[in-house]
C-alpha cells in the first residue's frame, strides 16, 4: 500500500524541515515548498492526501492559496499553520476553507494527531492494511495472518505492532517508541508490561506458522526488530 502523501507549504526552513522529518518518521511521503505561488501550483498540479499550509508566505499568503484551492479542488484536505493566539488567522483560515488549524509553536504529537484525524475524516487509510514479510501475509482489513494454507486471527493492536516494526525494519524500535507511537502513551517511560505481554502473545501466534521465516527479535536493552531469517 502506498504511503499517504503530504505537502508542506512553509517558508521557515527550520519548521519546514522539522515537519518533514517527523512526518517521514511516522510513515508519510512528504513534499515541501517555501513559496506561496509555487505552493499553489504544486497543489493544483499534483495529488496530495493533505496539505499543511502556513499563513504568512512569500508571493502569496495562505488564505489566498486556500481559497483558490477550494475553487479548483474542493475536496483537498488542508490544515492551516497559524501564529499562536492569532484568533483572526484561525477565523480567516476556516472562512477560506481550511479543514483544521494548528498554532505555532505546536507539539509534534499534536500535529500527528491532527493529521491522522483529518485523513480519517476524509476517508483516507492510515497505516498499512497489508504487510507481507517472512512468508506471512498480515491482513489488516480482516485481522488475519496467513501463511500457506494456514490462517490465524490477530488483534488490531497486533496488526499495528507488525505494521510499525515492518515500516521501520531497517532499525531497532525501542519499547518507549512503541508505547508512544502504537499505544499513544504521552510518556513512553511509564512502567507497564503492555509491550512485553503483547509481544509474547504475538510471538506464540507466529510460532504456529512452521514454514515462516519471520522473527520478532529482541535486542537486549534496546528494543525490537522485525527480521526475515532468509535475509
Amino acid at each position: 500500500m502506498s504511503k499517504p502523501k503530504i505537502l508542506i507549504v512553509e517558508d521557515d526552513p527550520a519548521i519546514r524541515n522539522g515537519l518533514s522529518d517527523v512526518l517521514v518518521f511516522n510513515g508519510y511521503e512528504v513534499d515541501s515548498e517555501e513559496d506561496g505561488s509555487k505552493g499553489l501550483d504544486k497543489i493544483l498540479g499534483n495529488y496530495f492526501d493533505l496539505v499543511l499550509l502556513d499563513v504568512m508566505l512569500p508571493s502569496m499568503d495562505g488564505f489566498t492559496i486556500c481559497r483558490q484551492v477550494r475553487e479548483e479542488k474542493p475536496q483537498q484536505p488542508i490544515i492551516m499553520i497559524t501564529a499562536k493566539g492569532a484568533e483572526d488567522d484561525i477565523v480567516n483560515g476556516f472562512t477560506a476553507g481550511a479543514d483544521d488549524y494548528i498554532a505555532k509553536p505546536f507539539s509534534l504529537r499534536e500535529l500527528i494527531v491532527r493529521v491522522e484525524a483529518i485523513l480519517r475524516r476524509c476517508g483516507k487509510q492510515i497505516g498499512e492494511t497489508a504487510v507481507e514479510y517472512g512468508g506471512i501475509t498480515f491482513d489488516g482489513n480482516n485481522l488475519r495472518a496467513i501463511c500457506g494454507s494456514m490462517e490465524i486471527d490477530i488483534t488490531r493492536k497486533e496488526m499495528d505492532i507488525i505494521a510499525y516494526l515492518y515500516r521501520f525494519q531497517e532499525r531497532i524500535v525501542s519499547r518507549q517508541e512503541l508505547l508512544t507511537e502504537v499505544w499513544h502513551y504521552t510518556d513512553g517511560t511509564i512502567e507497564t508490561r503492555t509491550v512485553d505481554i503483547h509481544m509474547n502473545k504475538l510471538r506464540k501466534k507466529l510460532q504456529q506458522f512452521e514454514t515462516s521465516n519471520l522473527l520478532i527479535k529482541t535486542i537486549r536493552g534496546e528494543g525490537y526488530r522485525l527480521e526475515d531469517e532468509k535475509t
